[in-house]
């Protein structure tokens, strides 16, 4: 694998697309029987989802958002010098040549500046050997540079540590193609479920460098369609809400093969909860080779054709 770059595990992904084409939990849905039996959409819902695509589109356009992403740097060794000069150990696409000597110590890991770089420790002035607080803490460090436009952090995956390096001016941010959705079709918005798990349930969820980590399972999501009942695994979301990843038939095919991200909010005291997949998204691997995307567990890979939400991208030129 090229150093500090993100790929698709093959074997992972194969899993993943003949997963999607038979198995999964339910009978399996048609793209065309979807089309044929969906429901009109008023104004009002069609404005509420453009709205949130509108939003969707904005926060990837973020100077600091997913598409921004133009490094992923492995901490190897127990000294390197960081900067874009050829003759660091962690060369960085932009910024100062020299930027400073990273050293890990144990589980510290610092960085002192070389005097010329101009960084910031979140916010303000990096004089001195400071410390990165990852983004397993209260509060990771972020340091700045080239005025702002970069910014570097410490990320933790699976027992290792990694920079994660964004930029302003990163390609895949000033070119950011199109984004492409089904239509907005109300009878994705579905009422479904929610069963709590005994508290402290976890699952082991992979992601896409093959690295394995147990995330809280507070409980599963359950809903029908076409007379089918099917069942996703949920992760905890924000403000006690869910967070839903899955697959389906349209994965590899119209939507990207590694599945979608989902939100809910959070459900009621009765248990009931809206899960529209009208809002179901890419991961940001869909945008940058940089970033460290979950995968749907196996109990997520649905025997169903999600036609809503957003599709595969493409990348302008490809």
């Amino acid at each position: 694998m090229t150093k500090g770059l993100v790929m698709i595990p093959c074997m992972a992904l194969a899993a993943m697309l003949a997963a999607c084409s038979g198995g999964g939990t339910g009978a399996a849905g048609d793209a065309s029987e979807d089309g044929a039996n969906a429901a009109p959409a008023d104004p009002a819902f069609v404005a509420e989802n453009e709205a949130w695509r509108a939003q969707r589109r904005e926060s990837l356009l973020q100077p600091d958002g997913w598409a921004s992403l133009i490094g992923l740097h492995w901490i190897e060794l127990n000294a390197h010098y960081v900067g874009s000069g050829a003759t660091n150990g962690i060369r960085l696409a932009k910024g100062p040549e020299k930027m400073g000597m990273l050293q890990r110590q144990g589980n510290k890991v610092t960085l002192a500046p070389e005097k010329d770089a101009a960084l910031t420790v979140d916010g303000e002035p990096a004089k001195d050997r400071f410390e990165l607080h990852s983004d397993h803490a209260e509060a990771p460090t972020v340091v700045g540079f080239d005025d702002g436009k970069g910014q570097l952090m410490l990320i933790e995956r699976g027992g290792r540590r990694a920079l994660r390096v964004k930029h302003a001016e990163a390609a895949t941010l000033t070119g950011l193609g199109p984004l492409d959705y089904w239509p907005a079709d109300p009878s994705w918005r579905v009422g479904a479920r929610f069963v709590p798990h005994p508290p402290g349930k976890t699952i082991p969820i992979m992601d896409i460098l093959s690295m394995q980590d147990a995330q809280p399972n507070p409980g599963v999501v359950e809903f029908e369609r076409g007379g089918a009942s099917y069942r996703l695994e949920a992760l905890e979301g924000e403000d006690g809400g869910l967070f839903l990843i899955f697959a389906d038939r349209t994965s590899g095919h119209d939507s990207y093969a590694a599945g979608r991200y989902l939100y809910t909010d959070a459900p009621a005291a009765d248990g009931s909860v809206v899960v529209d997949f009208n809002r179901a998204y890419n991961p940001p691997c869909v945008f940058t080779d940089y970033a460290t995307c979950p995968l749907p567990p196996p109990e997520n890979r649905l025997d169903l054709a999600v036609t809503a939400g957003e599709k595969k991208y493409v990348k302008p030129g490809a």
